[in-house]
């Protein structure tokens, strides 16, 4: 049988019809809304209904410091999820949204892979139900509504110098980061230097995956901190009185999206903050109504445990009450051996030296899991081919030594048979005790948080702040912003804010230039490093792959 390409099983599959889906987890058919055959959205207000209905266990999929080499915790997500089933719990998914930026740029498609995916994956992977298209159109509502404001006579005082609010687009376009928009004369508007974030970046992202309901929605866009005026005071996006609108974009995109597993399990797919910039989670919204469908909801958070999974305990959860049972840490022999030194065209041949330099990256997160935030943890050891029986006992001894398992997921060429190994071992760690606690507690002075995140997650020796860092600690606890949690943006290649530095770095300092707070979503954002809210394509873009036939059939998404 010759090789498949991801696309190519997605479509050789014949899903169930939505509504078949959906009765596999009770939902009733009032609260679902159907985008054709094999997509819905689910009314978020079924959850009142369910309020009295008991939480399933609740399953994080996190993963070793990404490499050029793959991970896979979209994959590993879904063939666990399928492999829950299959040994006979009664599990759902909840995974974030692909954004279009690196469908087209470097990572391509993000609904898993091989017989592990979600379907129907050119939707998910293209438009989807419009929910990005709503909140980047919010997003320019509100920049559209600020500029406006000013050319109609500033009545706020809004300073064009201390505007803080982009615009966004769901693109890497490196181009738009730095603009002057404005020109052309008196009547084109006020000339001013400006700049887009892609959409995941957008403070409406993380908002709508942390609301509740429209009521929620509006008290959380109202607060959204757009610029200062000239006494250097806060403007609120309410004070431009644009929540209302902006919440009336957005009232569908609140509901959940549900779909299916190619094994038909169901799998609910909302919202896609980036983790390296933003908090890296599906919604709040989505999460609950997995725990509330299934005994077991898994969810992922992204890039590494660094960044995602400490954004997903330290804000996700602590903001929604969340108690996870367990987590899942994705790793690969060939990534490791990547950390270890060896260059990416080398990785497939055995190299016990270079695996055994680069499995302490894999033991430091493990560590984290464990040690500071009290939870059991399962190594997920993602299999290749090309992977020899001396690196996986290696890797399993390393992980044993500190009590954990590490088990062969072999979900990408089995699906959820290949899963099974790995579902049984999930359900073990669920039923044990766990001392689930945050990295650091929210009545600490800024400066500390930052420090502790840094040294207890990061294992580095400490923060620096830039002088300009420095100014803005001071004024957002000054304006009574200090309590909130932090949202590092930080590079995912490292666990230093330098991308060079692989492995599990030491003798390093993490440098924060630039602190902003989102009064809506509810924390602040610390930008660290090199690290931009706008990416670039690479030289040679995935979009030069994907293709469409005179049928509509598309091509090359994977």
């Amino acid at each position: 049988m010759g090789y498949k390409s991801d696309i190519e099983i997605a479509q050789a599959c014949t899903p169930l019809h939505i509504t078949e889906v959906a009765d596999k987890i009770g939902i009733d058919h009032a609260y679902l809304e159907q985008y054709g055959n094999y997509k819905a959205k689910v009314d978020y207000r079924m959850l009142k209904d369910l309020k009295d209905r008991p939480d399933g266990k609740l399953i994080l999929v996190t993963a070793i410091t990404p490499t050029p080499a793959g991970e896979g915790k979209t994959t590993t997500s879904v063939g666990l999820t399928d492999g829950l089933r299959k040994i006979g719990k009664n599990a759902v998914v909840a995974l974030r949204e692909p954004s279009l930026g690196p469908v087209f740029g470097i990572k391509g498609g993000a609904a898993g892979g091989g017989y592990a995916q979600v379907i129907p994956m050119e939707d998910i992977n293209l438009h989807f139900t419009g929910d990005f298209h709503a909140i980047g159109a919010a997003n320019n509502l509100l920049a559209a509504m600020l500029d406006n404001h000013i050319q109609q006579g500033n009545a706020l005082g809004i300073d064009p110098k201390q505007i803080t609010w982009k615009r966004a687009v769901d693109m890497n376009d490196r181009q738009l980061r730095n603009i002057v928009d404005g020109l052309g004369g008196k009547m084109q508007g006020v000339p001013r230097e400006d700049g887009f974030e892609i959409t995941v970046a957008s403070e409406i992202m993380a908002i709508l995956c942390l609301a509740r309901d429209i009521p929620d929605l509006k008290e959380r866009l109202g607060n959204i901190v757009v610029g200062y005026n000239y006494q250097g005071d806060p403007v609120t996006a309410r004070d431009l009185k644009a929540q209302g609108a902006m919440a009336a974009l957005l009232k569908d995109a609140l509901k959940p999206n549900l779909v299916q597993t190619l094994e038909g399990t169901p799998a609910f797919i909302h919202g896609g903050p980036f983790a390296n910039i933003a908090h890296g989670c599906n919604s709040v919204t989505a999460t609950r109504m997995a725990m509330k469908l299934g005994d077991y909801a898994v969810t992922e958070a992204g890039f590494a445990a660094d960044l995602g999974a400490e954004k997903f305990f330290d804000i996700k959860c602590r903001m929604a009450g969340l108690t996870p049972s367990a987590v899942v840490l994705v790793a690969t022999v060939r990534a490791l051996k990547y950390h270890g030194g060896v260059p990416k065209d080398e990785l497939n041949n055995e190299n016990l030296e270079a695996l055994e330099k680069g499995i302490p990256n894999l033991l430091q997160h493990m560590d984290n899991i464990k040690n500071v935030f009290g939870l059991p943890c399962v190594v997920a050891v993602n299999a290749f081919p090309t992977d020899t029986q001396a690196e996986l006992e290696l890797l399993q001894a390393k992980c044993a030594d500190l009590g954990v398992n590490a088990v062969l997921s072999e979900v990408w060429a089995k699906g959820g048979e290949g899963g099974t190994a790995l579902a049984e071992e999930v359900v073990r760690l669920c039923e044990q005790p766990n001392q689930f606690a945050q990295s650091y507690p929210l009545d600490l002075p800024l400066q500390e948080k930052l420090d502790l995140i840094c040294r207890r997650i990061y294992h580095a020796d400490g923060v620096e702040l830039t002088p300009a860092a420095k100014k803005q600690a001071a004024r957002l606890t000054e304006l009574g912003y200090g309590g909130l949690p932090v949202c590092m943006a930080k590079t995912q290649y490292s666990f230093s804010d330098d991308p060079k530095l692989l492995g599990a770095p030491e003798g390093f300092t993490v440098t924060v230039r630039n602190l902003k707070v989102s009064a809506g979503a509810g924390f602040i954002v610390a930008l660290t490093g090199e690290i931009m809210t706008m990416p670039g394509l690479p030289k040679v873009p995935a979009a030069e792959r994907i293709d469409v036939d005179e049928d509509g059939k598309i091509s090359g998404l994977f």
